[in-house]
């Protein structure tokens, strides 16, 4: 019986894939109005029982893509691959109210600046506090904190080690996992909850992934507004990474 099941798994495993998707889903939910009467979103249980499950699935099969090595979940490697990924992304855009995205204005622009200078310095500072101390290294580690994109980028222009560039890629995760769990918790504290903010909020954060995920627990008509400034966040620490933060880190510690 499982040959069997995993054969008709195995030759439709995208479908396979959105019916695991949509009976966590509905699990996530079912806990949010059960035990926690919403106050938890469902989406947020849901990524933290996603997270669980990939720890689970690499744990007990020894791989390295969690659910994925699981013959009868294979499928999901597909759905949660970067194509969709990014096609999801891109279709968010088409959500955008020009009127509203023109009232952000110069605040978009400012909490994208600082976004991305306040994310990398804390990615410095905590390097620093880890005994890095080479500009390469510094400004690897710092441009991963602002995301798991941007640290790689900048590492592999600038000659970083593959285990820097590691843990670039680490600490971009650490900070998108938290923006996916904390956001629906602190939108309510910080006012998130008008397109202006989502804006504001994208440029701040910057993580594409966690920003989508964050606002869709939380609103998903936000969710245009923060991804778009969460991919020119994606964009600009790109063109800022390997360039001018390296030149400025590099000038300070020599």
């Amino acid at each position: 019986m499982y040959e069997a099941l995993l054969q008709v798994t195995g030759k439709y495993n995208l479908i396979t894939a959105f019916a695991v998707i949509g009976i966590t889903m509905w699990f996530s939910y079912w806990i949010s109005g059960r035990f926690t009467r919403g106050r938890v979103h469902g989406s947020a249980i849901a990524i933290l029982l996603g997270l669980t499950m990939a720890y689970l699935g690499g744990l007990f099969t020894g791989g390295e893509k969690g659910v994925v090595d699981i013959p009868l979940l294979s499928g999901i490697g597909l759905l949660g691959g970067s194509m969709l990924r990014d096609f999801a992304i891109v279709a968010t855009g088409f959500g955008v109210n020009i009127d509203e995205l023109k009232r952000a204005g110069l605040s978009g622009v400012i909490a994208l600046v600082m976004g991305i200078l306040s994310s990398f310095f804390a990615g410095v500072a905590i390097a620093l506090a880890f005994g890095y101390t080479d500009a390469v290294s510094l400004t690897t580690i710092g441009a991963g904190a602002v995301t798991y994109i941007v640290g790689p980028v900048t590492g592999a222009a600038i000659g970083a080690s593959s285990e820097v560039i590691a843990l670039s890629i680490a600490a971009g995760l650490v900070k998108s996992i938290l923006v996916m769990v904390t956001t629906p918790f602190v939108a309510p504290m910080i006012g998130l909850n008008n397109p202006r903010t989502a804006v504001i909020f994208g440029g701040l954060m910057g993580t594409s992934s966690g920003v989508a995920a964050g606002l869709a627990a939380t609103d998903p008509k936000l969710v245009p507004y923060g991804c778009l400034t969460a991919a020119f966040y994606t964009a600009l620490g790109c063109l800022l990474g390997p360039s001018l933060l390296f030149i400025l880190i590099r000038g300070v510690m020599g």
